[in-house]
């Protein structure tokens, strides 16, 4: 499909945020995925390498790590996904600290194949400690991030970039992020989920944080919220009833993942409980044509001796 312009897109946003209707973006690692997604009316679909890694049973987390280029394999995976989406934009999650590509070059072959807008993942913002601090230093910071999507605004794409604190808010909104995404931490639940993460009220303290910090640049940024331990409806449904103007939620393995070990286990299940009761029958040895004819030919020479004898 064709990219859907950023302005028809945030038309639509702010109609429904004044209807008081939520925006919910989900992350589509396979053509079906996206299809099902679609089907459910979702609002934005997002390729990241990390639906790969997680729709083939690895964690999410692989998509920060050197197991593939980030870039290219969302790229193969746009033949896959595009092509079955009839009317929902499609984002394209973008590595900004990739030091190999063209960033303005790379951005107008994303448009040009059908993405309309872009997200900064894999990111540097779920790193931490030691490890965070030697990206910073040795020139793979956040800050380029942030220049990607400047650099995506400048073209006219939507921009929905992951922060993880107030000051990474301030950043993206100053570059024209249309939409800000707090990020709480890698989804928990499910067989290759993370299993530690904050409570729901540390998250809505970290998400008021980060919305009054990008409000204080823009007041009409729109905000979503994303991970963690909100990987569920109830979960979403909770945060977003006491969090004062966020607008909807994104999803990645909660919109896909999740669903799909739940729904395939159960009906694993449910085949696993047909049973054959009407149908039992004393099994008896079926005996080849050359056990039979052994048979047969023991039984004669039985026969023959006691009719001798």
């Amino acid at each position: 499909m064709a990219a859907i312009s950023r302005k028809k897109i945030l038309e639509k946003f702010r109609k429904m945020i004044a209807g008081g209707v939520p925006i919910v973006g989900g992350g589509a690692g396979t053509g079906l995925s996206a299809k099902a997604e679609e089907a459910g009316g979702i609002d934005l679909i997002i390729i990241y390498n990390s639906g790969r890694y997680r729709m083939a049973g690895r964690g999410s987390a692989a998509g920060l790590l050197a197991y593939g280029n980030a870039n290219e394999i969302v790229k193969e995976m746009a033949y896959e996904v595009l092509p079955v989406v009839k009317k929902t934009p499609v984002l394209a999650g973008v590595n900004g600290t990739d030091p190999f590509v063209i960033m303005p070059l790379l951005l107008t072959e994303l448009k040009t194949m059908g993405f309309s807008g872009v997200q900064n993942f894999p990111t540097i913002g779920l790193f931490d400690g030691q490890m965070r601090q030697s990206f910073e230093e040795t020139g793979m910071g956040f800050g380029l991030e942030v220049d990607m999507i400047a650099t995506a605004h400048e073209l006219d794409l939507l921009t929905t970039p992951y922060v993880f604190n107030p000051d990474e808010a301030r950043a993206m909104t100053k570059a024209g992020a249309d939409i800000i995404v707090a990020h709480m931490g890698v989804t928990t639940g499910g067989s290759i989920g993370a299993t530690s993460a904050k409570s729901l009220d540390d998250c809505m303290t970290e998400i008021d944080a980060i919305a009054e910090a990008a409000r204080v640049v823009r007041k009409d940024v729109i905000l979503l919220c994303h991970g963690g331990p909100i990987s569920m409806p109830d979960d979403a449904r909770y945060i977003l009833e006491r969090c004062k103007g966020l607008h909807g939620f994104y999803g990645a393995s909660s919109m896909e993942r999740l669903p799909a070990e739940a729904a395939i286990a159960r009906q694993t299940a449910d085949f696993k409980a047909v049973t054959l009761e009407h149908r039992t029958q004393k099994w008896e040895p079926v005996l080849g044509k050359s056990d039979a004819q052994t048979k047969r030919q023991s039984g004669t020479k039985t026969d023959a001796k006691k009719k001798k004898g």
